[in-house]
């Protein structure tokens, strides 16, 4: 006898609701998202057909690992940007960067260099998994002093917070935005890491849902997640403001 409560309850997707996709790693060739314009093109495809109208691509700028730029950034986005029109993809495609919190950060921040933003001056930030950046709360400060508002992507992955929650606390004391992975809401990433998404959303802490999609793995396993109402269920009560980007 099949026990069908046991099943996820399937749903058509439809991410319209959100519209923009602010976190993403779809420009072909230059961090270690999408590898050719090809695989933009199916994926932006891919990502049109469950809701999203607009996409903004935000590679990586990490000293020593991905020297991206404005420029570089710049030139792969009007590559994919000339192969969805050839191809009819009727997507606004953007792009800025994901910044990592280092040391060349906080100096690109203090000689203000030219750094890529979307919307309302936001700019995306990341630290490494292992452990906090030792000048992120300077670095925050310097860029809101700037005109800034730094978004810190995937707060709910950063383990070493897990133990101590007021640290989100106090960077949303500091009028940090928070972008939570969408899958991370799945447990693709683990339980642990689910758990403290599901608060930071129910606490009314995250800002924007971002896809950080970078591989084929993340695309599939986010069509499965969002057509789920396990999915719809958890954010339908948040204050997202995706939808504020077009």
């Amino acid at each position: 006898m099949a026990f069908s409560f046991f099943k996820k309850q399937t749903v058509t997707p439809d991410l319209s609701f959100l519209g923009v996709d602010m976190h993403s790693h779809l420009l072909p060739g230059i961090d270690d998202g999408l590898k050719t314009v090809d695989q933009t093109v199916e994926f932006v495809k891919e990502l049109h057909a469950i809701g999203y109208k607009k996409l903004i691509c935000t590679p990586h700028i990490l000293n020593g690992v991905h020297n991206n730029t404005p420029k570089s950034i710049h030139a792969a986005l009007e590559i994919a940007r000339n192969a969805l029109a050839e191809a009819e993809v009727p997507v606004v495609l953007d792009a800025a960067a994901e910044y990592m919190v280092d040391d060349e950060f906080e100096r690109m921040v203090t000689e203000k260099e030219e750094l890529l933003t979307f919307g309302n001056n936001n700019i995306l930030i990341e630290m490494s998994y292992l452990a906090e950046s030792n000048n992120l709360l300077k670095v925050i400060f310097d860029l809101q002093m700037a005109g800034y508002r730094p978004i810190l992507a995937h707060p709910e992955r950063y383990n070493f917070y897990h133990g101590n929650f007021e640290k989100y606390e106090e960077l949303k004391d500091r009028q940090v935005l928070f972008q939570l992975n969408l899958l991370s809401l799945s447990g693709y990433y683990g339980k642990e890491i689910k758990k403290i998404a599901e608060k930071l959303l129910s606490l009314g802490m995250v800002d924007f849902i971002g896809t950080d999609m970078h591989h084929d793995t993340h695309l599939a396993a986010t069509k499965a997640f969002v057509a789920t109402k396990d999915f719809y269920n958890l954010v339908k009560n948040a204050n997202l403001q995706n939808i504020s980007l077009f």
